[in-house]
């Protein structure tokens, strides 16, 4: 349920009102029964619920496509080596 701010035009009477939406709004002040106008709120901040909504809940992960492996051998250009030929053939 919203909650609604009035200002009296009168008195200046400054007052908040928890109302359903389809409610009629204030028209008379409580304290002196002037009129009253229903003031522009700034509303609530924004509140997210459920998953989706981190870093870590939006990226899923290829299962099949695991860490890169290191190249074992002390040379990184080793044509005989598997990883490495494997890596000139995808670059």
């Amino acid at each position: 349920m919203p909650t609604y701010e009035y200002e009296c035009k009168t008195c200046g009477y400054y007052y908040e009102k928890n109302q359903t939406m389809s409610e009629n709004p204030d028209t008379q002040c409580p304290q002196c029964g002037g009129l009253v106008k229903r003031l522009i709120s700034g509303g609530t901040g924004v509140i997210f619920k459920g998953s989706g909504f981190y870093v870590t809940d939006s990226k899923k992960t290829n299962p099949a496509s695991g860490p890169a492996k290191k190249c074992e051998t002390t040379s990184t250009s080793n044509a005989s080596c598997s990883c490495c030929s494997a890596a000139k053939e995808t670059a």
